[in-house]
């Protein structure tokens, strides 16, 4: 696929016409899917596709055009076409003061090989632990291409081959234990152990509800529900845009506000999912330290951004957001987590999370799935949903206890359209306080 995508950009590339740069984006992928229901495979499939992103400048203008690759002699015909189209328009545009493209080629090749297994054998293993369960999931595995190609000689390559199962264990009404197992390398074992432990928590939901009232309560997040906390302050908590805007939902920080000093959060883009190159061609670092030591360190600023607000551009997308996310873990162990939490809520999930004071950073939600009752560091009860509104700066400062030694790879689940690449590495987090309403 490298290969012809190579090709395909060098035969458009001898197209151009004077005054003309043009820079080719391809997002391709090779994946199973699997959905289940009932603990029975109710959709399966494979997917092969390739997307050609054009993007034609000439004289501060651009105009882009995405072509749906079949992978056969006709590739080139249709591109040029298009390339012919974007020609035509550009006539009409008017010049773009912020465009800022890598004009000093750095090409790179990235290829991370796994043990990605045939879908039938992720079947056969999710049927055999699942039997006598009501299990609902959806299962997404293969290889994940990128790649960027400019006139200007730059060529990057980046393909990855990984998986991503996201499940439920469905009780009965609105009771279910939601679990998830994604990396690089399938392990029997591993997928074992996870399927273990979300059998014996939908045991404990047999147990009676109970309801807890409005108030603060010592909480353990594990990394799905913490997961959603961090999500909230990608919107715009890290963007360099942000921050000169004075839009950021961590602008206390930018004030001086501190987090706790076992809060170090980074883009790692080079043990992470996505590529370590952009759509403009600037080449990322393997690591963006964004809160260092509890305090807010770089932004992620995209080469739009940095021409508008004269920064230096770290390679950053134009949503400015994380595609890496790494959060530092921290000393507790994970099966030492019920000790540690005492009497408290264990917290697995969370859900319709939302800004309810954007400038202060605080958070509303819902918990969701497997929520439960800890006394005396013992699960004795599930709770009944309840709504949490708190501060990005008292969960993760002044009522943060510890992390986990261990953490999660969680990447992003979404496959509308295509696989995605971003993720996110997080331990679980014990507070000794959050705050509930209802």
């Amino acid at each position: 696929m490298k290969e012809q995508f190579y090709g395909l950009a060098g035969r458009l590339e001898k197209s151009l016409e004077g005054g003309e740069t043009l820079l080719c984006n391809l997002s391709a992928e090779r994946s199973d899917f699997v959905r289940f229901n009932k603990a029975l495979v109710r959709q399966a499939g494979s997917v092969e596709q390739s997307y050609l992103s054009l993007r034609l400048l000439r004289d501060r203008r651009q105009a882009s055009a995405t072509v749906a690759l079949a992978r056969d002699g006709d590739d080139a015909s249709v591109c040029t076409r298009a390339l012919g189209r974007l020609r035509d328009a550009l006539a009409d545009l008017p010049e773009d003061p912020w465009l800022l493209i890598n004009e000093k080629p750095q090409s790179t090749n990235t290829e991370r090989h796994g043990s990605v297994p045939p879908a039938q054998e992720v079947v056969e293993q999710t049927l055999r632990f699942a039997q006598g369960r009501d299990l609902v999931g959806f299962y997404a595995g293969g290889t994940i291409c990128r790649g960027f190609a400019n006139s200007l000689g730059q060529r990057n390559w980046h393909e990855v081959d990984n998986f991503n199962f996201d499940w439920c264990l469905y009780r009965q009404a609105d009771q279910a234990v939601k679990t998830s197992y994604a990396g690089f390398g399938w392990s029997p074992v591993d997928f074992a152990a996870r399927m273990r432990r979300a059998s014996e928590q939908v045991e404990l939901l047999s147990l009676p509800l109970r309801k807890i009232e409005p108030g603060e309560y010592r909480a353990y997040l594990a990394p799905r529900a913490l997961e959603d906390i961090m999500y909230m302050l990608t919107w715009g908590g890290f963007s360099a845009r942000a921050r000169q805007t004075k839009q950021s939902p961590l602008l206390r920080m930018q004030e001086g506000r501190t987090l706790a000093p076992q809060v170090t959060l980074s883009e790692n883009t080079g043990e992470g999912v996505a590529p370590a190159f952009q759509a403009e061609g600037f080449i990322k670092p393997p690591v963006v330290t964004l809160i260092s030591g509890g305090r807010l360190a770089d932004a992620l600023a995209s080469p739009r951004s940095a021409k508008e607000y004269q920064l230096v551009t770290n390679g950053a997308g134009a949503n400015e957001g994380p595609e890496s996310m790494d959060l530092a873990p921290g000393a507790l162990a994970e099966s030492d987590v019920l000790k540690a939490l005492g009497t408290g809520l264990y917290i697995s999930n969370l859900w319709y999370l939302n800004f309810s004071d954007r400038p202060a950073g605080r958070i509303t939600g819902m918990t969701r799935f497997a929520t439960f009752w800890v006394e005396n560091g013992s699960i004795v009860a599930p709770v009944t949903p309840m709504r949490f509104d708190d501060s990005v700066y008292r969960i993760l400062g002044e009522s943060l206890v510890d992390f986990t030694r261990e953490r999660e790879l969680l990447p992003d689940t979404s496959t509308y359209v295509e696989r995605q690449t971003g993720s996110a590495r997080l331990p679980g987090a014990l507070l000794s306080a959050l705050r509930f309403t209802l």
